[in-house]
């Protein structure tokens, strides 16, 4: 059990990665603001308690494996990742502009950290599943997480690598599911249902584990219990809430890709900043 102190400090830190969300967004004055907000809680506690990673050398070969599947929501990734010292935090101001390392959707080439190129959603657990099978091959301790968007389930390829993954037993892979219930057109149930989603990946021969994705010590609880877990790969189904933290986002799919006004961002922090 993680003791309070530090569950406290990572509030504390996913509350001013929020922050930083509005700010980039709106002087970017595009991109997605919905998905980073209900992320903020799981990519803080990646990368100030679960994953095993080095900053000030960010390709050091036994670092464990983050891959981002749905790169849409990377103003989060990107804010987490200044915080914790891969970059100056003033650059999260260049987010989207021209000749940014901060692209829209990450590109590894141009950012040190950044694992894969993302974009076309359902692409980023095959990516993962096979990362995780050549690290058993050459027998790797790092480990490998995905982070997939509940909306990129509608995805084939996704299912295919959900069977290689549960095929070649690869334990050292855990998913974790951004399950926010919307996407670009609407909710996800009524655009294409996905439940029940957690016996879809019990049928697929995966250890799943459903979590309250705002929860620091359930995060940490089941990421612990997927490294705990030897002969299959994990999916942590985190339920989230879309644009959590400011009110007038919550559960809205129109904030999914929509960024706040200069008035909207001013309501959004001081909301934010006494949450």
């Amino acid at each position: 059990m993680i003791r309070l102190e530090k569950i406290s400090e990572l509030e504390e830190k996913a509350s001013e990665i929020r922050q930083e969300i509005i700010r980039m967004l709106t002087e970017a004055g595009s991109g997605h603001s919905a998905g980073p907000l209900g992320m903020a809680d799981i990519m803080t506690a990646l990368y100030f308690n679960i994953l095993k990673h080095e900053p000030k050398e960010p390709e050091w070969k036994e670092r464990d494996r983050l891959i981002l599947s749905n790169g849409h929501i990377c103003p989060v990734r990107y804010a987490a990742m200044a915080h914790a010292g891969y970059f100056r935090i003033s650059e999260l101001k260049t987010l989207r502009k021209l000749g940014t390392r901060l692209q829209g959707h990450p590109e590894r080439e141009r950012l040190p950290g950044v694992e894969t190129t993302s974009g076309p959603l359902g692409s980023g657990l095959a990516q993962a599943a096979g990362y995780a099978y050549a690290a058993r091959m050459d027998k790797k301790k790092f480990r490998i997480f995905c982070i997939t968007s509940d909306g990129e389930h509608d995805s084939g390829n996704h299912w295919e690598a959900v069977l290689f993954a549960a095929k070649y037993k690869l334990a050292n892979l855990t998913s974790i599911v951004d399950r926010n219930n919307i996407q670009l057109d609407g909710p996800t149930e009524e655009i294409m249902p996905l439940e029940p989603l957690k016996e879809k990946y019990e049928s697929f021969g995966w250890q799943t584990l459903d979590i309250d994705g705002h929860n620091m010590q359930a995060i940490i609880d089941a990421v612990g219990h997927a490294k705990a877990t030897a002969d299959k790969p994990t999916v942590i189904i985190a339920h989230t809430i879309p644009g959590k933290g400011v009110s007038f986002m919550e559960n809205d799919y129109h904030w999914h890709d929509k960024v706040p006004n200069a008035e909207e961002a001013r309501k959004a922090l001081k909301e934010l900043k006494h949450e």
